[in-house]
């Protein structure tokens, strides 16, 4: 601290808290609107400022050695309680303001110190300086890839290492302000404030180019995934064209020899035995009809198909739809969690067969719309050691296809879902919000 009078000490305190504000600010996500945000540190700035001042006033010797420190302690409660992040995506993005504000603290004292015989407004000019520039460089360079970053520590971060990592960065920057190395401006502390810097600052970029590389690498293999289920997807819609086609000429075949038989019994005037003949045919036409599941046409294509391939393989299987024909919810979304979860079920089962246990391969799946909210519950056999890591089963259990799919989409639509292993029966279930149309 390079002293003053009190109203140096409270530009200084200013424009310190405002440089924390907007830095924080800039990678932060407040849970209020941006008025009230605005409103609410405004306030906390003069309230702490003031307080500073007074402390400043009654007590310089450990206002000097405490109030940088102090200061940012409160701004810290005060900022955990403003933000909307997790806790732990809190600390650390408190911990990088925290190293920033040294930057601009320590830059400000040791320019001063160094250049300007320890003026109050060189300090207080290059303060400001630094927050300006490192506000821009936050806001061009870092900002957007930090709401990446946030999003891939919060999914691939374990706490263990977060914490490691927030204390290497204290102890660093807590070395930099112990007021007690700055009294005496040497060649070695110099050396000493910018290797801690330098140190410091690479740790924050090896840590934020390490997660971003892994949560990137995460979403290559999401959509390496959604590339699989799309592709599965299309196989079911090219049996159900192939079968149509097939169908189509089943049925240009037969009529001609249904027309034939029908002119025959007309010409001999068997009146009975044309109307026996219709009344099978007709039997033999119902028992042709594709099963009806549910009104709504992509709905009842997917499950009509993978049902048909699940039957095929000898499982039992058991639907319960209850939607109607028109949802407000898109059909692409609806079907893909549908395909995941019907795809996994019937892979599931055909890997209990491999190692038969006397056990019968079922699959029983439950879709319904209640007080505005799409439920989905599949069940389905499973081997007894099928894990779960994290709350997911392990793709070795499901084939590797889908589940990161599902979880997305129900976090899309503010849902939740849940799997587990209840002794061999695996369920999935899912809650998401939709308007149904009337």
């Amino acid at each position: 601290m390079l002293g003053g009078s009190v109203y140096i000490a409270l530009i200084r305190y200013v424009a310190s808290l405002m440089g924390v504000i907007l830095l924080f600010s800039q990678i932060g996500e407040s849970r209020f609107g941006r008025k009230k945000t605005i409103l609410y540190y405004a306030l906390f700035c003069i309230a702490l400022a003031a307080l500073a001042c007074i402390w400043y006033v009654v007590d310089w010797t450990s206002c000097v050695r405490m109030v940088a420190f102090t200061m940012y302690m409160c701004f810290s409660f005060f900022a955990f309680w403003m933000g909307r992040d997790t806790p732990c995506l809190k600390i650390y993005k408190l911990t990088l303001i925290f190293y920033l504000m040294a930057v601009f603290v320590i830059g400000g004292l040791e320019i001063s110190i160094l250049f300007f015989d320890r003026n109050v407004w060189a300090d207080i000019i290059v303060r400001i300086l630094l927050i300006g520039l490192i506000a821009l460089l936050i806001h061009k360079y870092v900002r957007q890839s930090m709401q990446e970053f946030g999003t891939y520590v919060e999914r691939e971060a374990d706490t263990f290492s977060v914490a490691v990592m927030i204390i290497c960065i204290l102890f660093g920057i807590g070395y930099i302000l112990n007021p007690g190395l700055s009294k005496e401006m040497t060649p070695h502390r110099i050396y000493q404030v910018v290797t801690n810097f330098l140190l410091t600052g690479t740790l924050q970029l090896l840590v934020f180019h390490f997660y971003l590389h892994i949560g990137k690498e995460k979403e290559y293999e999401r959509e390496k995934q959604l590339i699989q289920m799309n592709y599965r997807l299309l196989e079911r819609q090219l049996e159900i064209l192939d079968e149509s086609v097939e169908s189509g000429r089943r049925i240009r075949h037969d009529a001609r020899h249904h027309n034939a038989v029908i002119a025959e019994y007309t010409r001999r005037g068997q009146k009975e035995e044309l109307l026996q003949y219709l009344k099978e045919y007709e039997e033999e036409i119902t028992q042709g009809i594709p099963e009806m599941i549910c009104a709504n046409t992509a709905v009842n294509n997917i499950l009509a198909a993978y049902t048909r391939k699940a039957r095929n393989e000898g499982i039992r299987v058991t639907l319960d739809v209850r939607i109607g024909k028109n949802l407000m919810f898109p059909s692409l979304d609806l079907v893909a969690i549908l395909a995941n979860a019907y795809e996994n079920a019937i892979y599931a089962c055909m890997e209990v067969k491999k190692n038969p246990d006397g056990r019968e391969c079922f699959i029983r799946l439950m879709l319904k719309i209640k007080k505005n909210k799409l439920i989905i519950v599949c069940s389905n056999t499973c081997r007894m050691e099928t894990e779960l890591k994290d709350g997911e089963p392990k793709s070795e259990f499901t084939g590797g296809v889908g589940v990161s799919s599902i979880i997305r989409t129900a976090g899309k639509y503010d849902g939740e879902c849940d799997f587990k292993n209840e002794e061999g029966v695996f369920v999935v279930r899912l809650v998401m919000n939709i308007e149904p149309v009337h």
